[in-house]
């Protein structure tokens, strides 16, 4: 079993140090088992409709309540029943790769080949988390799936870091 600490460096800014198991209280997670059904236009993109659902919930509210804003919006049984992953994208964006980075290579943990693909279709994927509630201990910490869907089933494993390059 390998470290369940992600990182992403090489041609960025900023270097990143992710700890997936935090995902699982953040608003942006998709379930993988419907996720790649759903119906989606050409622009679609979650961060922005969960944006919108926010925005929409907010301007409901009459009162204003004192939180500290730590809202945590998740079914428990979601967290450790289903298949869940998150758009890559925010932490791209968040890295801010160099404007002569093209591509990102996922290092994978297994000594199997590195996973190579552009930074746009990277930043169009979603990396999986968690199978049925549990965190990826043996063929993670993340797997890797076109945002299209095309490898649903067989998704990209093993995957430690990210390498922008």
């Amino acid at each position: 079993m390998s470290s369940m600490i992600v990182s992403i460096k090489g041609m960025v800014k900023h270097s990143i140090t992710i700890d997936p198991g935090v995902w699982l209280f953040d608003e942006r997670i998709v379930d993988l088992n419907t996720y790649f059904q759903e119906e989606k236009t050409e622009d679609y993109d979650p961060v922005i409709e969960n944006m919108g659902k926010a925005w929409d919930e907010q301007r409901q509210v009459t009162a204003k309540v004192q939180t500290n804003d730590n809202k945590i919006m998740n079914n428990k049984t979601d967290l450790t029943e289903k298949s869940l992953g998150i758009a890559i994208e925010p932490f791209l964006t968040n890295a801010s790769p160099l404007s002569s980075a093209t591509s990102v290579r996922f290092v994978r943990n297994n000594g199997e080949e590195d996973f190579v693909c552009s930074l746009a279709e990277a930043e169009k994927a979603i990396v999986g988390f968690s199978d049925k509630g549990k965190a990826l201990k043996e063929t993670g910490p993340l797997h890797f799936y076109y945002g299209d869907g095309s490898n649903q089933q067989n998704p990209v494993k093993n995957i430690q870091s990210l390498i922008v390059i």
